[in-house]
């Protein structure tokens, strides 16, 4: 390809044989003095960025370009005099596989927190594939490739697989209160997150084509507990029906009219005002409604309640003020408390959990660590 070449016009092209390189760089180390009418062979799934003086100046799609970066043969070398024989003139193409890269895999390598309404704080694992490609390749190379060689799968199958899994994390956590519930909400769930994360991915050039959950599971603990809660349904079940049974013994009972009669009609009597007292106590039970207390003027919220019903707080955190702690929405520039002027950075940050410290991606709900809302 004529990287080393100094003189002579050059021919810059690339094969990817290994089916994993998302990015070549040419040449592969430090800059290069790409000459005048170079030759630039881009093939249909490829795109070519070039960066002239350090700075990303063209895109180029299939096809065979023409290089113009004022790096004459022969006449170049004797005005670089100056710069000890070398132009002053540098640049370098780096070279984006825009196929589909298919089979990538996620999981979480540590157990994340979710709160469950029926188990409490329980840890799950999860694991799937995702397929990704790669649509803005100025955008990709700038935000991840920087100066290196090359970049394969491997190296940002690990990055996407944090990102995934803190997204993840969110979704469970706003969208599914108990993992008795979760078979069913297999596929919702994935094209849930595929939507949340398009943006993620997005921003760094590329798209998310498919993403799939293999599994969900829970400790060997909490498994144990979900197979005696299906236990505990027979049993209820077995239950309606002496209930049934014991309703129909009393019918019969009223029929008959000798002492025998209204002596099981008694004791069936008796039985009646602890059965309905279970109806009562489970309906108390599901109409109960979990409530949290306001952080600002003390008083009882509902537990989910993003804003205070009384004062308007701000209840999810998704910053602060450093002056005097008030809690700020996502785009605020001043405090609504004490009017300081806030700092927006371009660069993401993590969030810090209250609660346990964890640092967590930007914009997530839910701490990975300890399951608390941020």
């Amino acid at each position: 390809m004529g990287k080393d070449n100094v003189v002579f016009l050059e021919i810059l092209e690339w094969f990817d044989s290994t089916g994993t390189e998302m990015v070549y760089r040419i040449p592969e180390k430090g800059s290069g003095e790409i000459k005048w009418g170079a030759r630039l062979i881009v093939r249909e799934s490829q795109a070519a960025v070039f960066f002239y003086n350090g700075k990303a100046y063209d895109a180029f799609g299939p096809g065979n370009h023409h290089l113009s970066t004022a790096n004459i043969p022969i006449l170049n070398k004797v005005l670089s005099i100056p710069w000890k024989a070398t132009s002053p003139l540098r640049t370098e193409v780096y070279f984006v596989n825009l196929k589909l890269f298919i089979n990538l895999k996620w999981g979480t390598r540590d157990p994340v927190a979710f709160r469950d309404k029926e188990l409490g704080l329980i840890r799950l694992r999860s694991f799937g594939i995702f397929n990704i490609r790669i649509v803005q390749p100025v955008l990709f190379v700038n935000y991840l490739v920087g100066t290196q060689h090359v970049l394969t799968t491997a190296d940002i199958e690990e990055f996407l697989s944090r990102v995934i899994v803190s997204r993840f994390n969110d979704y469970m956590g706003e969208h599914l209160d108990t993992i008795f519930s979760l078979p069913s909400h297999y596929q919702e769930i994935s094209e849930g997150l595929k939507d949340r994360l398009a943006r993620d991915f997005s921003k760094i050039g590329l798209q998310l084509e498919e993403l799939y959950i293999n599994s969900i599971t829970p400790p060997e603990d909490v498994q144990k507990a979900i197979d005696d809660k299906s236990r505990m349904e027979v049993f209820d079940d077995m239950n309606k029906l002496m209930q049934l049974k014991a309703a129909s013994a009393m019918e019969k009972a009223a029929e008959n009219q000798g002492e025998a009669g209204a002596g099981a009609g008694m004791g069936l009597g008796l039985m009646m005002p602890a059965m309905f007292a279970q109806y009562t106590q489970s309906d108390s039970k599901e109409n109960r409604v979990e409530t949290a207390i306001c952080p600002d003027c003390r008083n009882s919220i509902p537990a989910n309640a993003k804003f205070c019903l009384h004062c308007g707080h701000q209840i999810v955190v998704f910053r602060q003020c450093k002056q005097c702690g008030k809690n700020l929405t996502a785009n605020a520039h001043f405090c609504s408390k004490c009017g300081a002027k806030i700092e927006v950075s371009h660069q993401p940050k993590s969030i810090r959990c209250l609660h346990c410290k964890q640092l967590n991606l930007t914009d997530s709900i839910f701490c990975n660590q300890c399951g608390e809302r941020l």
